[in-house]
């Protein structure tokens, strides 16, 4: 019998765990993702309905099974991670610095689309999914919601 498989790409991430621990893994992303056209991103991956999800680590290319409740924040290179919705319509953005309950910080633009009468910032945080995305300047993080104990504007 032949086996079917699903083509995959293999992806590099930066996880960080709660209290800051911090792994280095690849993850497979399908190439056509089901809610959106294109591949799969990693934000779907994250925010779906899979409470564990298998991954490689860096240097060993042992197996390892993340729980992504447990992840606070998964960093991935910008050129695989996009925003398809705002290539269609103009977002909302705010430049904020996100402190997570362990006490570290990043800093970065949020960027969304939703109806004018809800795009504000605590709208998009009250609303979206578990994970959203911050731009970097050299990556997108996606922070886990669960990890976060503020997120305050940064003033120009």
């Amino acid at each position: 019998m032949k086996e079917l498989r699903v083509p995959k790409q293999r992806v590099e991430v930066e996880v960080l765990l709660p209290g800051g621990g911090t792994r280095k893994v690849a993850v497979f992303l399908s190439e056509f993702a089901s809610g959106h056209a294109g591949g799969e991103r990693l934000s779907d991956l994250l925010n779906g309905s899979a409470a564990f999800f298998p991954a490689v680590e860096e240097g060993s290319d042992e197996i390892a099974i993340l729980n992504r409740t447990a992840i606070a924040v998964a960093r991935v290179a910008s050129s695989v991670e996009r925003d398809i919705a705002s290539e269609f319509t103009l977002p909302t953005e705010f430049e904020v610095e996100i402190t997570l309950v362990d006490g570290s910080s990043l800093t970065g633009l949020i960027s969304f689309v939703m109806p004018p009468e809800r795009s504000r910032l605590i709208d998009f945080l009250n609303d979206g999914p578990p994970f959203f995305r911050v731009l970097q300047e050299d990556c997108v993080s996606l922070v886990n919601k669960r990890h976060v104990a503020l997120v305050a504007p940064v003033r120009k």
